[in-house]
């Protein structure tokens, strides 16, 4: 799996992580993958929510040892 796209949101807080995403989604074309990293709590609900809403495929999701969130997203 080619990640095409690195996206480093820490810091940012809800509602900017999932409207980073998708704007860097809306660039890309269908089958891109992308990683996203996240410090907010509340983007292990919403990404994975925002996902499925807009037929993208969450392929990883995993909270990391500096309790940042990291994110594999296929754009659908």
């Amino acid at each position: 799996m080619s990640v095409q796209k690195h996206l480093d949101l820490t810091g940012l807080k809800c509602p900017l992580p999932v409207l980073k995403t998708r704007k860097c989604l809306s660039e890309l074309e269908t089958g891109d993958v992308i990683e996203v990293i996240s410090t907010d709590p509340m983007a292990s609900l919403d990404i994975p929510h925002f996902c499925n809403e807009q037929s993208h495929i969450l392929l990883e999701m995993d909270k990391r040892e500096d309790e940042s969130y990291r994110f594999v997203i296929k754009k659908g």
